[in-house]
C-alpha cells in the first residue's frame, strides 16, 4: 500500500440534508424525534431483557445485542446531521471523519455476523429444541458474541484503512450528513478502482457468506416443518422465526443498496433516502417488530413499565 500524505484536506464539510433550509427546522424535529424514539425502544428493550428472568435465554441475548447496536447506530450520526440542520455546524476533521466511518462500518458488519448467529440460533430452536439447551450453551453464547463483534472491528479496520490511506487533496464537501465509504471515496484526488474492488470483494464474500448462513438455516427450518400438517406447528414456528426473518429482510435490503455497488452508481440525493432507511428507521422498527411479534418480550414490557410506574 502505496504511502500518501494525508494532512492536504484537514477537514470535510457535511452537505446532506442541510442545503435546504426552507425546511430545515422541520427536518431537525422529525429526526430528533424519530432518535429519541429509536433510543427509548431500544433502550427500554435492554432493560426489560436484563431485569426480566423469563427473557434469560440465548435468545433474547443476541437480541440484547441487536438493541445495542441499533443504539450505536443512530447515535453514532445523527447527532452530526442534527447540529447540520440546527446550527449549521457542517464540518468535521479528518481524525473525526475517520472516527466515524470506522465506529459505522464496525457496527454494520457486527450486525450481518450477529444476525448470522441469531438465524442458527432459530434453528437450532426449531429442528432440535430438545438438544437445544446443550448445544446453545451459555459459553457458546458468549463466544459467539465476542466473536461478532471481532470480527465487525476488523472488518471495520480493513474497510477504514483502505479509505482513508487514499490521497485527499481537493473538494472536502461530503454528498451525505455523515463519513460513509461511497461519498468520502469520491472526493479522492487519486485512482480508488484497486481499493474500492478490494471493499467490494471483502463486503460481498463475507456478506453473501453470512447470507448463505442464513438462508440454509430457513431452508433447514423449512424442510423441518413442512412434513407436518399441524397448524400448531407452523405458528410456533413462525412465532419463533418471525420477528428475525422480518429484520433480515430489512436489514439486508437496506444494507445492499447502500453498500454492495460500483462508486459509478452513486446518487446523492437517493443515497441520503437509503442511508437513512438503515441509519434511522431500522433501528427504530427493530425493537417494535420483537415488541409486535413476541409475547413474551411484551409481558416483560409491561412488566418493566409498570415497576417504573410504580417508581414515580
Amino acid at each position: 500500500m502505496q504511502r500518501v500524505n494525508l494532512s492536504t484536506v484537514s477537514e470535510f464539510v457535511f452537505v446532506g440534508l442541510s442545503d435546504a433550509p426552507e425546511i430545515r427546522l422541520l427536518l431537525f424535529v422529525l429526526f430528533l424525534l424519530i432518535y429519541l424514539a429509536t433510543v427509548a425502544g431500544n433502550t427500554t428493550l435492554l432493560v426489560a431483557i436484563s431485569t426480566d428472568s423469563h427473557l434469560h435465554s440465548p435468545m433474547y441475548f443476541f437480541l440484547s445485542n441487536l438493541s445495542l447496536l441499533d443504539l450505536l447506530c443512530p447515535t453514532i450520526t445523527v447527532p452530526s446531521m442534527l447540529a447540520a440542520l440546527l446550527l449549521e455546524n457542517r464540518e468535521i476533521s479528518f481524525a473525526g471523519c475517520l472516527f466515524q466511518h470506522f465506529s459505522l462500518i464496525a457496527v454494520v458488519g457486527t450486525e450481518i455476523f450477529l444476525l448470522t448467529v441469531m438465524a442458527y440460533d432459530r434453528y437450532v430452536a426449531v429442528c432440535h429444541p430438545l438438544r437445544y439447551p446443550s448445544i446453545v450453551s451459555a459459553k457458546l453464547c458468549a463466544r459467539l458474541a465476542v466473536g461478532t463483534w471481532a470480527a465487525g472491528l476488523l472488518n471495520s479496520l480493513l474497510h477504514t484503512s483502505l479509505v482513508f490511506t487514499l490521497s485527499f487533496c481537493g473538494p472536502n464537501k461530503i454528498q451525505q450528513y455523515y463519513c460513509d465509504i461511497p461519498p468520502v471515496l469520491a472526493l479522492s484526488c487519486s485512482s480508488a478502482r484497486s481499493r474500492e474492488l478490494v471493499v467490494l470483494v471483502v463486503a460481498g464474500v463475507l456478506g453473501s457468506s453470512a447470507c448463505a448462513v442464513t438462508v440454509v438455516s430457513y431452508v433447514y427450518i423449512l424442510l423441518e416443518i413442512l412434513p407436518r400438517s399441524s397448524p400448531g406447528i407452523w405458528h410456533k414456528a413462525f412465532s419463533t422465526c418471525g420477528s428475525h426473518l422480518t429484520v433480515v429482510c430489512l436489514f439486508y435490503g437496506t444494507t445492499i443498496c447502500t453498500y454492495v455497488r460500483p462508486s459509478f452508481t452513486y446518487s446523492p440525493q437517493r443515497d441520503r433516502v437509503v442511508s437513512m432507511l438503515y441509519g434511522m428507521l431500522t433501528p427504530l422498527l427493530n425493537p417494535i417488530i420483537y415488541s409486535l411479534r413476541n409475547k413474551e418480550v411484551k409481558c416483560a414490557l409491561r412488566r418493566v413499565i409498570s415497576r417504573v410506574r410504580s417508581a414515580l
